[in-house]
């Protein structure tokens, strides 16, 4: 029997979810195959649980320059970059490392950059035995989220394959996968099928918003920015953010029904599907899943550290328009509506990242 050990976060939903649908792979693929999800930052210790995971939760909404801060201080500065890994591996490692023996998988993977760096520092160093996995979910960035020592690097940007390897090494494994998204996500959906699924009228301009899992990001002033528009239908996705639903649904009550704030939604694939025009905060899986349902994507409210380094990527490869300002937000989702959804993509002969995974062990 296989057993697999999926190291995550709960340091948003671009993590957990990549890391739970991975498991589901895994069990639809072998028939008795035993996964381990296990939050990674924990068995790291409560150092790496603070700063990682509760202090986001508060630099996200009040103190964003910190984040910026950080961000150069720790990932963008090389000097001080590479002390930081030495550093997370000394210390995170121990944890890590007894995780492994606990759980005696014959494969690990991770979806955090954080593990992923300790993971790649144990095989290195000889500590490590068995076969390890990067999952990838951002675009650009790879710094942690990448390794040499990394056996695997498995992605969902094709466009990410050149910097992984600037990380990892000219001759580490990348291969772009399915199966970090949401299944639907691998058949094309028709968006009058989909307006009809969420009870949606079928000729609105439905412009859909979007502060991720945690609800971040100037969300009123998108939604403010879309209701200028004649016509427009705005759907706020408030995530886990219940005080962003309530706020939402008292400023906008009087909108005659222009304004819908959604909580946390499994239902993304039809969202997408069915919405002119998506304006995104925080990146990720998001701006991916947006593009395979062919719905223009537009980033705007939250350009901070990581984020700013995605949109660089989102522009450069032309997966997605960057505004910083309400009028210019104004102008990119009247542009976007005028100039019509794109096509659909498809990822269905992709490889599954559950199979790459299994081939380790087989």
């Amino acid at each position: 029997m296989t057993r697999v050990l999926i190291l995550t976060a709960s340091v948003g939903e671009g993590h957990d979810l990549p890391a739970r649908l991975l498991a589901d792979g895994i069990a639809e693929e072998e028939a008795g195959a035993e996964v381990v999800v296990a939050d990674g930052l924990r068995a790291m210790g409560r150092l790496f649980v603070l700063v990682n995971e509760r202090a986001p939760g508060i630099v996200f909404h009040h103190l964003r320059w910190i984040w910026d801060a950080a961000f150069a201080f720790f990932v963008a500065w090389a000097p001080s970059r590479e002390a930081t890994k030495w550093a997370v591996g000394m210390l995170g490692g121990p944890g890590v490392l007894r995780l492994v023996e606990r759980t005696r998988p014959e494969v690990v993977v991770s979806t955090y950059p954080m593990t992923t760096e300790v993971l790649g520092r144990l095989r290195r160093r000889g500590k490590l035995h068995v076969p390890t996995v990067a999952a990838i979910t951002d675009l650009a960035m790879m710094h942690y989220w990448a390794a040499p020592g990394i056996d695997l690097h498995l992605i969902t940007h094709p466009e990410s394959d050149e910097e992984v390897r600037s990380v990892a090494g000219r001759s580490a494994r990348v291969v772009a996968v399915r199966g970090l998204t949401r299944p639907e996500f691998e058949t094309p959906r028709d968006p009058a099928d989909a307006r009809r699924a969420l009870e949606l009228p079928p000729s609105a301009r439905i412009v859909v918003v979007s502060g991720g899992g945690w609800g971040v990001g100037d969300v009123l002033g998108a939604v403010d920015a879309a209701l200028s528009l004649e016509d427009s239908l705005v759907v706020c996705l408030c995530g886990r953010n219940e005080s962003l639903r309530t706020k939402l649904e008292a400023r906008y009550a009087t909108a005659q029904g222009r304004v819908r704030a959604i909580e946390f939604t499994d239902a993304m694939g039809d969202w997408l599907a069915a919405a002119d025009v998506l304006v995104h905060s925080t990146g990720g899986l998001t701006v991916l899943e947006a593009v395979i349902r062919g719905c223009p994507t537009i980033s705007y409210g939250w350009g901070r550290g990581h984020i700013r380094a995605n949109n660089d990527a989102f522009e450069r490869h032309g997966l997605a328009e960057v505004v910083s300002s309400p009028h210019a937000l104004r102008e990119a989702i009247a542009r976007a509506l005028e100039a019509g959804r794109r096509e659909q993509s498809s990822i269905a002969d992709l490889p599954s990242a559950a199979s790459l995974v299994l081939e380790l062990v087989r």
